[in-house]
C-alpha cells in the first residue's frame, strides 16, 4: 500500500536539494516512464493509473522497485502535472563519471543555459542527431529538474551529462572548439564534420568571455529576416543539423 510518507517523500523530490540529498528524481508521463523502465536507471517507485496497467503489461514486468496502482488524482497532485493519465516513477541519480571528448564524436557543452525547457529540448536534439555525450557548465540547469526531463521527451536516458568547469575542460583539449555566436563565420558556407566540441551559450548573454577565449571556430546560423537572435535549443538543433548534413 501507498504510505502517506512515500507520497511526501515523491512530492519533495520537486526540489533540487533534496533530489541531490536523497540522489533521487522522479519522472513522469507515459512516454518517459516506459523510456525509464527501458533504461539501465535503478527504479525504486512506480505509480500508474490503471489504464497505463493495461496498454504496458509487458513493459511493468521489466521494472524494478515497488509498483503502485493509483489514480489520476493521485498523479496530478504529486508530479507536475495538471494531469497524468499514465504513470511517474521514481529512480536513482546516476554516479557522476567523467565524460571526455574523443576523436571522431561530436560533443556538445552548454555554457550556463538556465531555462530548464531549453536544457531538456537540447537533451532532445543531442539525441536525435545521434550526439552521446554534454558537458554543463556549472551555473548550468539542473538535469534532473521535472521540467528537463519532461522536455527531452526520454533522452536523457541515451544522453550521457557531466557538471564540469567549462574553461578549464576546454582548456585541455586538442579537438577543434566550434561556438555559436551572431558574428561568426556562415555555417551554410562551411563542410563541417562530427568532430569536436560545440559550444552553445546562455539565453540572454551568450557564451561568456572566459570560454569564448577558448573557441577556435566561430560559427553564425544567417538571418533573413528582422528577428534579433534565435532560441538556444533552435540554434543547437539549426547548427547540429549542419554538421550532419556531409555524413550521408
Amino acid at each position: 500500500m501507498l504510505s502517506k510518507n512515500t507520497l511526501k517523500f515523491i512530492k519533495s523530490l520537486h526540489q533540487k536539494k533534496i533530489r541531490k540529498e536523497h540522489q533521487s528524481f522522479f519522472v513522469e508521463g507515459a512516454k518517459n516512464v516506459t523510456e525509464l523502465i527501458y533504461s539501465d536507471f535503478e527504479i525504486t517507485h512506480l505509480l500508474f493509473t490503471a489504464e497505463y496497467a493495461e496498454v504496458n503489461k509487458e513493459v511493468l514486468q521489466l521494472a524494478s522497485g515497488s509498483h503502485y496502482e493509483v489514480s489520476e488524482s493521485v498523479l496530478a497532485d504529486i508530479g507536475s502535472f495538471q494531469t497524468n493519465r499514465g504513470a511517474l516513477a521514481v529512480a536513482k541519480m546516476k554516479p557522476s563519471l567523467s565524460i571526455e571528448a574523443e576523436p571522431g564524436e561530436l560533443l556538445l557543452a552548454l555554457d550556463d543555459v538556465r531555462d530548464p525547457g531549453n536544457l531538456g529540448t537540447i537533451i532532445r536534439i543531442a539525441d536525435w542527431y545521434g550526439i552521446r555525450k554534454i558537458w554543463l557548465s556549472l551555473q548550468s540547469a539542473d538535469c534532473y529538474n521535472p521540467k528537463v526531463l519532461h522536455a527531452s521527451m526520454g533522452s536523457f536516458t541515451r544522453v550521457q551529462m557531466q557538471y564540469v568547469d567549462l574553461a578549464v575542460k576546454l582548456k585541455q583539449q586538442s579537438l577543434p572548439v566550434f561556438g555559436a555566436f551572431l558574428d561568426g563565420q556562415n555555417i551554410h558556407g562551411m563542410q563541417l564534420r562530427m568532430e569536436g566540441i560545440l559550444v552553445m551559450g546562455n539565453e540572454s548573454n551568450g557564451i561568456s568571455r572566459e570560454v569564448e577565449a577558448l573557441i577556435g571556430q566561430r560559427l553564425r546560423i544567417p538571418a533573413f529576416g528582422n528577428a534579433e537572435s534565435l532560441n538556444v535549443a533552435i540554434a543547437t538543433a539549426v547548427i547540429c543539423d549542419n554538421f550532419r548534413r556531409f555524413e550521408g
